[in-house]
């Protein structure tokens, strides 16, 4: 998915169809089936041979799914330069932070909420993994039956069949709070629950007056920000109105079977939302790309999933966070913007998307983290060289891109090019990690090419290969026939939220900065 790859799929659409942008039926289904395939045969399929159970192909590696699995083989790198060294290559200099042009906090705040739903790595076992490896709303439901039931309301009686626990604050609802009111343990009701994950190294454990604002949730990183549990909000007050909805059209119905076809219901919605506003967003591409599931149906692509550990590298968007959130009744410091739902709760669901959606995003790659956070750079260099991931080079060859044989082929900013040069001896040296977010963005997008591309692969390949989006699934006897249009109706997170009431143009809602227009990069 990177600019060499879409300038060709571009050119080559407007020969077949005399000019696809902003088409629809037939020509858009076309050009996103065409845009996929392309995209996804740029690697092999899987099962990957390896995992990180061994260095070798063995049933453990090709079945243990509490292991990542692996692109590239190991490998031992013999250039390793000082930890601290590399991830000062992530600091900003002395001045502001470079802003994306393209991005709001909308996409960041998305991004972490999908990808904590699926990225999983053990904090004490960085090679192994408690992911279910699909996009499942985990934060939402929980990882296991067991903590779904916690999550339930679970009733018999007529109007709330189907519902996940809440409770109304201000007259707005929410989930219910996990910690007992003085925030000094879990509330019995909830033990079962994954514990919040609290204080990533390097940061402090938050006092008991945040803890007793956190949200009985499915996962334990849906309370890791006011953007996370913002999210979880939103679609548990979707659940909840989804299932009111099943239960009024299906009054025999009992409680479990209105709150799994709610569920069935939610999943598929929420990949549309990733494919057709987060993909969009991140794709160079002039038009939009659909959520057809057929486009997998018969692809070579569609296999089960399993998140590799490279997957687990490349989601580390950290420069995207600004310093400060522009909070609707307040400036909030990043590092107080943390494992507190405080700031939610005070202005509420709609000016928090709002706000959100207001606020440009900070522009991806190095030499721009916030000192707030630049210690969680040095954990993903330590985890890429705890799992002896490939290098850089490797990684560009192997997603069909032309090794780089100079710096200057990485990054045509010569102050970051003398930075890795510095670093490493050779192109060939430069480590994963480092050389993915080194690399010039792409001018289209918020994201560099190689990490564009494998973003592209792993997200078609990994959503639209759900269960639910199957070919014998996706049909109006599993979601009802109402809930079926209300999935294929559904765009966009601001879709979600006016249909809850809210006073807001859906438009606002967005990924992308209102004044950002395709062609910018021509300029």
């Amino acid at each position: 998915m990177s600019s060499d790859l879409f300038e060709k799929l571009q050119d080559g659409l407007l020969g077949f169809a005399g000019g696809l942008i902003n088409a629809s039926g037939w020509a858009d289904r076309a050009a996103s089936k065409l845009v996929i395939d392309t995209l996804c045969a740029t690697t092999r399929n899987r099962p990957h041979p390896l995992s990180t159970a061994s260095d070798y192909t063995s049933w453990k590696s090709l079945t243990d799914k509490t292991y990542q699995a692996r692109h590239l083989p190991p490998a031992d790198l013999t250039v390793q330069p000082p930890i601290e060294r590399v991830a000062a290559l992530f600091a900003r200099p002395a001045g502001t932070q470079a802003l994306s042009r393209k991005s709001t906090c909308l996409f960041p705040a998305f991004a972490q909420y999908l990808t904590d739903g699926f990225i999983r790595t053990r904090p004490e076992k960085r090679d192994r993994t408690t992911t279910n490896h699909e996009i499942d709303l985990c934060p939402l439901y929980g990882l296991t039956e067991a903590q779904t039931t916690i999550l339930r309301e679970s009733t018999a009686a007529p109007g709330r069949r189907g519902r996940l626990k809440s409770q109304f604050i201000n007259g707005e609802e929410y989930p219910p709070y996990l910690y007992t009111r003085d925030g000094s343990a879990i509330a019995p009701d909830f033990v079962g629950l994954d514990p919040p994950l609290l204080n990533p190294p390097g940061m402090p454990k938050p006092p008991a007056e945040q803890l007793a604002s956190l949200f009985a949730v499915g996962g334990d990183r849906a309370n890791g920000t006011p953007f996370t549990s913002m999210m979880n909000t939103l679609l548990l007050r979707e659940h909840n109105r989804v299932a009111g909805e099943l239960e009024g059209r299906n009054p025999g119905w009992d409680d479990d079977r209105v709150f799994e076809t709610a569920r069935n219901i939610m999943i598929p919605m929420f990949i549309k939302i990733v494919i057709e506003q987060y993909i969009n967003h991140i794709t160079p591409l002039p038009f939009n790309l659909t959520a057809d599931p057929s486009i997998a149906w018969k692809a070579a692509w569609n296999r089960p999933n399993w998140i590799t550990v490279e997957f687990s590298l490349l989601y580390r968007w950290h420069s995207l966070m600004p310093d400060e959130i522009e909070w609707p009744n307040r400036t909030i410091p990043l590092d107080e913007f943390r494992v507190d739902n405080r700031p939610l709760i005070d202005v509420g669901l709609a000016a928090s998307f709002a706000a959100t959606a207001a606020q440009p995003a900070g522009a991806l790659g190095v030499c721009n983290t916030g000192r707030a956070i630049l210690p969680l750079e040095a954990l993903a260099v330590d985890q890429a060289r705890r799992n002896r991931v490939a290098s850089y080079n490797a990684y560009r060859e192997h997603f069909g891109m032309p090794r780089a044989t100079t710096f200057e082929e990485i990054t045509r900013d010569p102050a970051i090019a003398a930075k890795l040069a510095a670093l490493y001896p050779l192109p060939d040296d430069v480590e994963f990690y480092p050389g993915l977010f080194a690399e010039d963005r792409d001018p289209k997008s918020p994201l560099p090419g190689l990490l564009m591309r494998m973003v592209g692969v792993d997200a078609f390949t990994q959503a639209l290969t759900n269960p639910l989006l199957s070919e014998h699934v996706y049909n109006a006897e599993t979601f009802t026939p109402w809930g079926l249009e209300l999935i294929e109706s559904t765009r966009s997170l601001g879709d979600i939220l006016k249909r809850q009431g809210a006073a807001i143009d859906p438009r606002d809602i967005t990924m992308t900065q209102p004044g950002w227009r395709y062609g910018w990069h021509l300029a």
